[in-house]
């Protein structure tokens, strides 16, 4: 049984308690949207434009790492645009009819967002082509020598795609996309005011200096934040008063394994393989995941993207390489190696 990391970027869809927590401190306009200042100007004047003719919102790609707020971001935008929003995610959609399905059941202005858009069939992807670039929808009727292609009118509806691998996307489905924007990690400030809405939405007090700890440690993504003042929150309850000061932020992230960069036990063993086997050579990923027994997108998606961000690893032509920032952390090399 896989061990459940505090800091993963995931969502746990069989978790109800937590999934209607998260809902209710998701933001629901712009105005609530803390960060992502670039993309938000892009999306305000697309929605603008599209409000004052008439039209739907173009059809959007949303991609980075997990938990930076792609899903959030397709919520938002349907609020703004004041349409409705059906949210589905590419392994649900497992043939060609689940999505026809779907498509016929929309009406004008409405919101498709497909979340892990690059786990589509190739078969759904074809159907989804001509849905989006002509609102027009090819299915065959029968088999055999009595087939019949036949080919339905739908109603002008926007797709909001959210994936973590944007190069997996085939190219054509790419291309339908009229906009096409990443969402970049969060400063440590805008982490600082996301913790302290989450902690005001759940009725929680949190000291600023309490926050700003929390923060540091929320590997600059919005999921995390809120599961840390969460967890941290829970402590509070029971080994104190219910306010989050600092010391009972410090005693809870101790608990929870979590360091003062917002690595925790699976990160360190991940860095420290890497350094007890290769030091400071480069290492391929599968060896990598050879090491530490998890599987290669695993390392891709959850571990070296804020890894990378905060300058731990480095990418090279030959493979991953641990930085001398990194053993620093870890204290795994003598001083004179350091220096």
């Amino acid at each position: 049984m896989a061990i459940e990391r505090i800091v993963d970027t995931s969502t746990h869809v069989d978790d109800s308690e937590e999934q209607q927590i998260e809902v209710t401190l998701r933001p629901q306009r712009f105005s609530e949207y803390v960060g992502q200042e670039h993309l938000k100007k892009n999306l305000k004047l697309a929605i603008q434009a599209a409000k004052k003719r008439g039209e739907p919102v173009d059809h959007i790609l949303l991609y980075g790492p997990p938990g930076l707020g792609k899903t959030t971001m397709a919520t938002v935008i349907a609020n703004e645009m004041g349409s409705n929003i059906r949210v589905t995610a590419g392994p649900a959609i497992e043939r060609a009819g689940d999505l026809a399905s779907i498509l016929t059941n929309l009406a004008d202005g409405d919101i498709l967002f497909i979340d892990e858009i690059h786990r589509l069939a190739r078969s759904v992807e074809e159907v989804l082509y001509s849905a989006m670039e002509d609102y027009k929808l090819d299915i065959v009727i029968g088999k055999g020598p009595a087939a019949r292609s036949v080919r339905l009118d739908l109603p002008k509806f926007t797709v909001i795609g959210a994936t973590t691998r944007a190069g997996a996307l085939a190219a054509p489905l790419r291309d339908r996309f009229g906009m096409t924007h990443r969402l970049e990690f969060y400063s440590s400030s805008e982490i600082e005011q996301i913790i302290r809405r989450a902690a005001s939405l759940l009725e929680s007090k949190i000291d600023p200096t309490a926050a700003a700890m929390l923060a540091e440690r929320a590997r600059l993504t919005p999921r995390i934040a809120n599961r840390l003042l969460k967890r941290v929150r829970d402590y509070a309850d029971v080994n104190g008063d219910g306010i989050i000061d600092t010391v009972i932020a410090k005693e809870a992230l101790q608990m929870l394994e979590v360091d003062e960069l917002g690595l925790d036990p699976a990160d360190r063993r991940l860095l420290g393989s890497m350094i007890e086997h290769y030091g400071h050579n480069p290492v391929g990923l599968t060896t990598i995941a050879a090491l530490t027994g998890d599987e290669t997108s695993t390392i891709e998606d959850f571990h070296e993207p804020y890894l990378l961000q905060i300058g731990l690893i480095e990418r090279t032509p030959r493979g991953r390489r641990v930085t001398i920032k990194a053993a620093k952390h870890l204290g795994k090399y003598p001083q004179q190696e350091l220096l």
